[in-house]
């Protein structure tokens, strides 16, 4: 066990020994959990006020510095399960839950070991283990559900290691700034985020789960990326001429009710998971909490670079639940991507090399490795390079670039996905199913990515979204404006491009002028006014126009 590169990569983040090949607790932790797994009346944790002293006290066995514990966590576990619960609730945890989660602890070691025997033998050697995936690591992470239980009983419980977690770009992962949250700055959100996991735990110990979920670290590789060039063209997106895909707009209803089987967008920030436990309490904050699994993946993924995603498939939805089934490997088929937007005064989301940034990153999101075959690798073809560059009058922002003039340009993205879908090809067990999933009729189901408090504008981050899906060859996006007034328009904008046939390097010329008008600021209408002034006018718009009046200019 020792020897595992994968293991070794994530030891220091666990609270657990090893010796002679074998995980373990340490003896003292053994005993508290053993006390607490047999109810109040031996380890006399009837109170949260009582039950944070236990986990002190586990803290302490571990040689943790109460340094780096929320200072109001004491208070937070003792009125949430002193004063907020009903006290028939606050006793069916005492007395029921918390025994539950002790017991379950006591079998991480075994769990664990069992992850990493049955890791190299899922897919033909294809590396799957829990481990460390840091930035520019594509990678995929198979877990049970039970072994999510039991990293989120971790968390409940406060004891993973806080030390070295900064150090490595890993976001926090134990509970206590949750609950301090609920002390120090009380309100009914606060309140139903904890209620949420509550119900998670309720429902894993009145049946375990037996399925899995994937955690697949996406990169456009690093290594085609290079920091000197200072007006990086846009060819990548300009000679596109793949067509756009079809858009469905949805004026009400949200991204986890999609009743299609399609990738929902994560509106996340870089850091996976955001404030999910803190204050946090927007979008992908409350995915996190009625999704609570997908918590894990705070665990090993450190944050995201701009050439990066984060896929999740898998991850149960335990909070207002309806249910979906499971693919040949386990996993319910619920498909999430987490990508980042960048944050900022409104007026940058309009430079060029932003405007390349967001749509590279959506891109990175939308592809899927089971129809690689149809991106060319620029690996191995020398007619197509591609590459990321940054630009130098805004460092934060990448672009992307490639030496074709006369193709649609394609694009590869490294994922352990693509080796997988590989391997099963050959020799999965599984018949008919060369891929991961079927995702010829996977689209995305998005909204208003990166607007609101990152500042971004809705109706261009709606069109790079839409950009980003065609290039990657989805079927369709389903668009949920969630009522912004900014998107009133937007059925009327995108049937009227697809009636015109536009391609995706069409889409983004046209908002290339666009965006420069407004840094020269030679307009201040809204892209849909922009591009078809007839929207805000009564006047019935000319069915001959043609969409390359604009472009030819």
């Amino acid at each position: 066990m020792e020897d595992r590169e994968d293991l070794k990569s994530i030891l220091p983040f666990l609270p657990l020994l090893i010796r002679s090949s074998s995980l373990y607790w340490p003896a003292r932790v053994v005993e508290a959990l053993k006390a607490m797994s047999e109810g109040p009346s031996r380890s006399r944790v009837d109170s949260g006020e009582v039950l944070w002293l236990a986990i002190s006290d586990m803290r302490q066995s571990l040689s943790f510095s109460s340094r780096f514990v929320a200072p109001s966590a004491s208070h937070g576990y003792a009125l949430f399960f002193d004063e907020l619960l009903p006290r028939k609730e606050s006793n069916k945890w005492l007395n029921e839950i918390i025994p539950k989660l002790a017991k379950l602890l006591l079998q991480f070691t075994s769990l664990l070991e069992m992850h990493y025997q049955n890791a190299g033998k899922l897919f033909g050697g294809i590396e799957t283990g829990l481990r460390l995936l840091g930035s520019e690591q594509t990678g995929i992470v198979f877990l049970s559900q039970e072994l999510i239980g039991c990293l989120l009983a971790c968390s409940l419980f406060c004891l993973f290691p806080d030390a070295n977690r900064d150090a490595e770009n890993l976001p926090g992962i134990n509970f206590d700034h949750l609950f301090a949250s609920l002390y120090e700055n009380y309100s009914e959100n606060q309140e139903s985020k904890i209620r949420c996991i509550m119900c998670y735990f309720e429902r894993v110990f009145s049946c375990m789960p037996t399925g899995f979920v994937s955690f697949e670290r996406k990169v456009i590789p690093a290594e085609y990326c290079y920091s000197s060039a200072t007006s990086p063209e846009a060819d990548f997106w300009s000679k596109s001429a793949l067509p756009l895909c079809a858009f469905k707009v949805h004026t009400s209803g949200l991204i986890e009710d999609q009743p299609d089987d399609a990738l929902e967008v994560d509106f996340a920030n870089k850091y996976l998971g955001g404030g999910a436990l803190s204050r946090g309490c927007v979008q992908e904050e409350i995915r996190f909490m009625i999704n609570p699994e997908l918590i894990a993946g705070m665990f090993f993924l450190t944050c995201m670079d701009d050439n990066e995603a984060i896929e999740i498939v898998g991850a149960e939805r335990f909070s207002c639940y309806t249910g979906k089934p499971m693919d040949p490997f386990g996993r319910r088929r619920t498909r999430i991507v987490a990508i980042d937007a960048l944050y900022g005064p409104k007026m940058r989301h309009f430079k060029h090399g932003c405007l390349l940034r967001e749509s590279n990153k959506a891109l990175c999101g939308f592809l899927h490795g089971c129809k690689y075959s149809q991106f060319q690798s620029f690996k191995e073809n020398g007619s197509q390079e591609m590459q990321l560059a940054r630009n130098d009058n805004d460092p934060d922002c990448l672009c992307m670039e490639t030496s074709s003039s006369h193709e649609t340009p394609s694009v590869y993205v490294e994922t352990s996905k693509e080796k997988l879908a590989n391997k099963i090809g050959r020799d999965s067990h599984v018949e008919g199913h060369q891929c991961m999933d079927h995702e010829d009729t996977i689209g995305i189901a998005t909204g208003n990515w990166g607007c609101g408090a990152f500042g971004g504008d809705p109706e261009l981050k709606a069109m790079i979204q839409w950009l980003a899906a065609s290039q990657a060859r989805r079927p369709y996006i389903s668009y949920y404006t969630f009522g912004v007034e900014a998107l009133r328009k937007l059925d009327q904008v995108t049937e009227w491009i697809l009636s015109h046939e536009w391609a995706v390097g069409d889409l983004w010329n046209m908002m290339l002028e666009y965006t420069t008008q407004r840094l020269n600021r030679e307009t201040d209408l809204g892209f849909f006014s922009w591009l078809l002034p007839w929207l805000t006018t009564t006047v019935t718009p000319p069915h001959h126009l043609n969409p390359q009046i604009r472009l030819d200019q």
